[in-house]
């Protein structure tokens, strides 16, 4: 007791206020022979910077073409928190393990594996930051009060390598796999699949609008994303059989980075507060409506886009039926069965006579409805009193990503069965029919065609994942899909024979479907200039470090945040 309520106090001493410019080292604030001879001080300290993973996303896919919402003009800029990211808080703490922990007597077993797990978090906090800005200062060591504070940007490129120098120093530290008490720890096998990912945006569009799918960076990401790939499947990593079971079961071998959630203890990661239906939900906030868009785009059963498969024939009044068993997985829609702690056979209804006018999307409603609920990673055997006990796991890299990053960088090789190979096995994880050709719906044959079906993929696998937006950014996608975008929903009729007041529960079939734009506040146009593929540094920074120099694009800045 006495070592847990010291690395309380230990812990709480690193939070100053206004360092986040500075990655300063208050040497006063502990004793280092008190906590780099402590295993159980150590793991404290360690266990407090894992606290700053990012857990469940919530919303974000209102910033795309997953969910309602929408980004206006003036939503981003230099003067607000909005899409910024200045990790320097975290940076310290992690410097100072890293320097310190080699000063005290734990055994040089957990010396490398804690180094290595720092290393993991050092470049996993200065990757977001350059995918959000671009090149910022790299500081290695924690700062004395007594240095010159005022640190320049580097370049973007100087930033990959040293992520890239940090990961291999992750990856040569650390044992290929955590389980039993230890999963969710960073281990090898997460530090090779999260390489792959932070090459695959270092060769991407996004930081190489010159030659975007020339360069040379594209061979680095191969090698990467096939390493991690090949190590991964020699670990007993793969694809579990049934997508619902990525987020309804866990400590699976699709589980590759897990935050783990627990009740008691920590819960509510998923806000399933404020994703349900909000007749079901706690604060009745909404979020992660799905857009008639992403409704739309879910393949047939047969891998066909909807209005392309000769096999299945696709109409608005039944465009449930035969569809991809991801869309079952994904989306509530209306009529459907959702039992959300009331009973097995619930079934949730949209249209506001039928159902919960809370639930209803029509002309006018309020709360961006779009006629669609999310399912995924939402608890069903929770009633609406213990909707905030969700427990679901995050799982910030999955063995999917894995895949699909693979996939990518092998196309852009010129590897186009090693790409279609893994669209394959995606899809017929997905229930999806291989076809005579076995080819499972899938008609691309040259490298831009594999590229879309590629982009299409992801869109449909990592639904709700927090990536999309982030995906379009990569691509530079962001500008040509998002900009001037308007958003829709689905609306529910029961029709005109049929007694709303009847007490029967009603099919999907028993309503009449027409599309609608959702309500929004103000303007209902998405504003995504290309400007916001690197984000500005907010002026405050700027202003308490007179080095710093802003992007290009915004407020005079002179900074070029590309590689090529």
């Amino acid at each position: 007791m006495k070592n847990i309520l010291f690395a309380l106090v230990l812990l709480s001493s690193f939070l100053f206020e206004n360092c986040d410019n500075l990655d300063v080292k208050n040497m006063s604030a502990f004793d280092p022979d008190d906590v780099w001879n402590d295993e159980a001080l150590a793991s404290a300290y360690l266990t407090d910077l894992y606290a700053t993973l990012p857990g469940w996303p919530v919303n974000d896919g209102g910033n795309a073409d997953e969910s309602d919402g929408i980004l206006e003009q003036g939503d981003i800029q230099t003067t607000t928190s909005n899409f910024k990211y200045w990790p320097y808080t975290t940076i310290r703490k992690i410097n100072v393990l890293l320097n310190e922990i080699d000063n005290g007597t734990l055994s040089n077993d957990i010396k490398s594996t804690i180094r290595g797990q720092a290393y993991f978090l050092r470049a996993f906090h200065y990757f977001k930051a350059v995918v959000y800005h671009g090149g910022v200062p790299i500081i290695k060591t924690p700062q004395l009060l007594t240095d010159d504070l005022m640190v320049p940007r580097n370049t973007t490129k100087e930033c990959f390598d040293f992520i890239i120098e940090d990961l291999d120093n992750a990856i040569s530290a650390l044992p290929d796999q955590f389980t039993g008490s230890d999963y969710g720890r960073i281990d090898k096998a997460a530090a090779l699949a999260f390489k792959g990912r932070v090459l695959l945006f270092k060769a991407s569009p996004q930081f190489n609008p010159s030659n975007p799918y020339g360069n040379a960076y594209w061979q680095e990401a191969y090698e990467a994303t096939k390493a991690a790939k090949e190590k991964l499947v020699t670990l007993g990593y793969g694809l579990v059989d049934n997508y619902d079971d990525i987020f309804m079961t866990e400590g699976h071998k699709e589980a590759v980075l897990a935050v783990v959630y627990t009740n008691p203890g920590k819960v509510n990661g998923r806000q399933e507060t404020g994703v349900r239906p909000l007749s079901q939900s706690m604060n009745a906030t909404g979020s992660d409506q799905p857009i008639w868009k992403l409704v739309g785009s879910y393949p047939m059963a047969d891998g066909k886009q909807p209005g392309a498969s000769e096999k299945y024939a696709y109409d608005i009044q039944s465009y449930w039926e035969n569809r991809d068993d991801r869309f079952y997985s994904t989306i509530a829609y209306n009529a459907c069965i959702l039992p959300l702690g009331v009973s097995n056979d619930r079934r949730q209804y949209n249209d506001g006579i039928v159902g919960d006018p809370l639930d209803a999307f029509y002309p006018g409603a309020m709360y961006h409805r779009t006629g669609f609920y999310c399912r995924k990673g939402i608890d069903n055997a929770l009633s609406q009193a213990e909707v905030d006990l969700n427990a679901v796991d995050w799982l910030e890299i999955r063995f999917a990503e894995v895949l699909m990053n693979y996939a990518e960088a092998a196309n852009e090789k010129g590897y186009s069965d090693e790409a279609l190979s893994i669209l394959k096995q995606i899809r017929s994880r997905a229930g999806i029919e291989p076809g005579n050709d076995g080819m499972y719906g899938l008609t691309a044959s040259s490298k831009e065609e594999i590229r879309e079906a590629i982009h299409l993929e992801n869109y449909i696998e990592f639904a709700f994942e927090g990536r999309r937006f982030w995906e379009l950014r990569r691509s530079r996608k962001l500008h040509t899909i998002i900009n001037g975008m308007h958003k829709y929903g689905l609306r529910s009729v029961l029709k005109s024979e049929l007694d709303p007041l009847a007490n029967v529960a009603y099919l999907p079939g028993d309503f009449n479907y027409s599309v609608l734009e959702i309500e929004n506040d103000g303007t209902k146009e998405m504003y995504v200039p290309e400007t916001y593929y690197f984000f500005p540094i907010a002026q405050d920074e700027i202003e308490k470090n007179t080095s710093l120099k802003q992007n290009t694009g915004w407020d005079s800045g002179t900074f070029n945040p590309v590689l090529e």
